[in-house]
C-alpha cells in the first residue's frame, strides 16, 4: 500500500566537531583516571616501605679464651722435729708493742733443745727445718762466721799511721747465708779514733766471711769482731 517505509528515528549525521570534542572529552577522562590511579599506587608503595622494619641479624660471638688450668697446688715440706732457738732483737723499739694475753706466744716444747735445731715440737722426723730470719749469736751456731781466703782489712788512716797514733775499733754486724755484711745492722761498740771507724765502716762491704751454719744450712749470725790498727816496729 505504502512503497515507502517511514522511518521510526531518523539518524542524525555528527558533525566533525564534535567527533573531535567527544575524542578530546574521552582522552582527559582516561588520562586523569590513569594519573589517579598512579598517585593510589605510590601511596601504597609509600606506605608499604614507611612499615618495613629493618631487623639487625646478630653476629656469632667469639669463643671464650681458653681458660688455663688451675696450678697444681704444692703442699709445704713437712716441718723437721726439733727446737726453736730465741734470738734477741739488734734494734730495741723504743715503744712497747699492744700485747694481747689471751693468746700464748710460744711453745715450751719447741725450746726442749732436742731434736734438729729450726724445728719444733708437733714436727715429724725427716722434715725440713726453716732457716729462720733472725741472726743467731754465735753460741747458738754450730759453725760460727769465719774470715774469706781473701776478704781483706781496713785501710790505716794516712793521717794516723805519720802520727804514729794506733787504735782498736770494736764492731758489731750480722754476717748474712752468703757472707756478706748487712751495712745497715753496722754498730760501733768502741772505738779510739773517729778515723779509725769510718775506715771500717768503709771496708766492711767489700770484706767477704764464711756465713755460720746450724745443721748443714747457712744461716745470719750477729758477729762482734775487733779490728786493730797497729804500726809495725
Amino acid at each position: 500500500m505504502f512503497n515507502n517505509l517511514i522511518e521510526s528515528k531518523p539518524q542524525k549525521t555528527r558533525s566533525l566537531g564534535s567527533t573531535l570534542f567527544s575524542i578530546g572529552f574521552h582522552a582527559v577522562i582516561i588520562g586523569m583516571s590513569v594519573l589517579a590511579t598512579k598517585q593510589v599506587a605510590d601511596a601504597v608503595a609509600e606506605e608499604v616501605v614507611q612499615k618495613v622494619d629493618f631487623v639487625e641479624i646478630k653476629k656469632d660471638e667469639p669463643p671464650p679464651p681458653d681458660t688455663p688450668p688451675p696450678p697444681d697446688v704444692v703442699a709445704p715440706p713437712p716441718i723437721a722435729k726439733g727446737f726453736q732457738v730465741l734470738t734477741a732483737p739488734i734494734n730495741i723499739p723504743d715503744v712497747i708493742p699492744e700485747i694481747d694475753l689471751s693468746k700464748k706466744l710460744t711453745n715450751e716444747a719447741d725450746f726442749s733443745g732436742r731434736g734438729v735445731a729450726g724445728g719444733i715440737a708437733a714436727g715429724v722426723v725427716g722434715g725440713t727445718a726453716p732457716v729462720s730470719d733472725q741472726p743467731y749469736f754465735d753460741f747458738q751456731v754450730e759453725k760460727p762466721v769465719a774470715p774469706g781466703p781473701r776478704t781483706g782489712s781496713p785501710r790505716y788512716p794516712d793521717i794516723l799511721r805519720s802520727a804514729s797514733v794506733e787504735g782498736e775499733v770494736l764492731a758489731q754486724f750480722v754476717v748474712d747465708t752468703t757472707g756478706r755484711v748487712e751495712v745497715s745492722t753496722f754498730k760501733v761498740i768502741r772505738k779510739s779514733h773517729d778515723l779509725f771507724e769510718a775506715a771500717v765502716r768503709s771496708a766492711l762491704p767489700q770484706m767477704r766471711f764464711l756465713p755460720a751454719e746450724v745443721g748443714g744450712r747457712k744461716v745470719k749470725q750477729l758477729v762482734q769482731q775487733p779490728f786493730v790498727f797497729a804500726l809495725q816496729k
